[in-house]
């Protein structure tokens, strides 16, 4: 059996900003001193003049971005989670999000499994924090296709998008023909009858994995990729509610103001139905190698199957 292709998603940041520059030439990218870690630097040695360090001025760029944004052109702006949504909330919120300027933002890094750089690097609060600005679109890809096309979307919607993007090599599952990417359309990546997992961004590999434990347990899980956490895709949780009656949520994010958030509200409203919200909990993280943070914060597919199990 051949070895499953780990790629991560800032890879696929970088490597998609290249292809879009050679199709679109108001494509410009700004970062702030990242640029080797955030991959934006593949973009700045095929663009050079199209490329702008911004330097360790995260609050500065997003005003440089939403700058260069009236004037027509596309800024990415680029850099770690916790400094793009963390250090430089206020400049999105008033600068980018309230005027409603077409600024995507590359936020590379985020989540748990940023590793040995520890807790204050260890964004698990950025998803919250983007949802709460009105008309802000934010996307957490699950794999190197799906970050590639999550790019190209991004550039193609009119407005703010806050693109998410890991650190840790992760597996490629979207390798298919029939895979089509389209925001706020959520992926059903397995039919099950007996519980749903939406999972998004890192763990949706974890939750496949999963869902396989648990049907040699005679558990059938339906396992759905929610790469758009705003807008969600809210007939995909409906649908959802009514097929299994249980859904468990599961994302590299805290479980306060994250997709499990976003879900409980659908279902709250709209489809009464069982919630298990699996993420990291009220605490912050600490400095470890990813994989076996993943693990420790009960994100890995062992850990995913033993919830489900016990819920279901």
């Amino acid at each position: 059996m051949s070895e499953v292709k780990k790629i991560a998603t800032r890879e696929s940041y970088g490597n998609a900003l290249v292809e879009l520059g050679k199709e679109h030439e108001d494509v410009v990218v700004l970062d702030a001193d990242l640029a080797a870690a955030t991959k934006t630097g593949t973009f700045k040695k095929a663009f050079p003049k199209r490329h702008i360090d911004c330097g360790i001025a995260e609050s500065n760029m997003m005003g440089v971005a939403a700058g260069i944004a009236t004037t027509g052109k596309v800024p990415f702006a680029s850099s770690f989670a916790m400094f793009a949504a963390g250090r430089a909330f206020e400049q999105v919120r008033n600068s980018i999000g309230y005027p409603k300027l077409n600024v995507k933002i590359g936020a590379t890094h985020a989540g748990i499994s940023v590793g040995e750089d520890g807790a204050t690097h260890q964004c698990n609060e950025d998803i919250a924090l983007m949802r709460t600005i009105p008309g802000m679109v934010v996307i957490n890809p699950a794999d190197d296709i799906e970050a590639k096309a999550a790019v190209k979307a991004a550039y193609e919607h009119v407005g703010p998008v806050y693109l998410r993007f890991g650190r840790l090599a992760v597996p490629v599952i979207n390798d298919n023909v029939e895979y089509k990417f389209e925001i706020g359309k959520a992926v059903t990546l397995r039919e099950g009858t007996d519980v749903t997992i939406i999972a998004s961004g890192l763990p949706v590999s974890e939750a496949l994995e999963a869902a396989q434990k648990l049907e040699e347990d005679g558990i059938s899980a339906q396992v759905i990729n929610m790469h758009t956490i705003k807008p969600l895709d809210e007939e995909a949780v409906v649908a959802a509610a009514a097929q299994t009656g249980k859904i468990v949520t599961v994302e590299e994010h805290s479980v306060i103001g994250g997709l499990g958030s976003a879900v409980c509200d659908v279902v709250a409203q709209k489809a009464p139905a069982r919630v298990l919200k699996i993420g990291v909990n009220d605490v912050f993280g600490e400095s470890g190698p990813a994989v076996q943070l993943v693990k420790k914060y009960g994100l890995d597919a062992d850990s995913i199957y033993e919830k489900v199990k016990a819920f279901v």
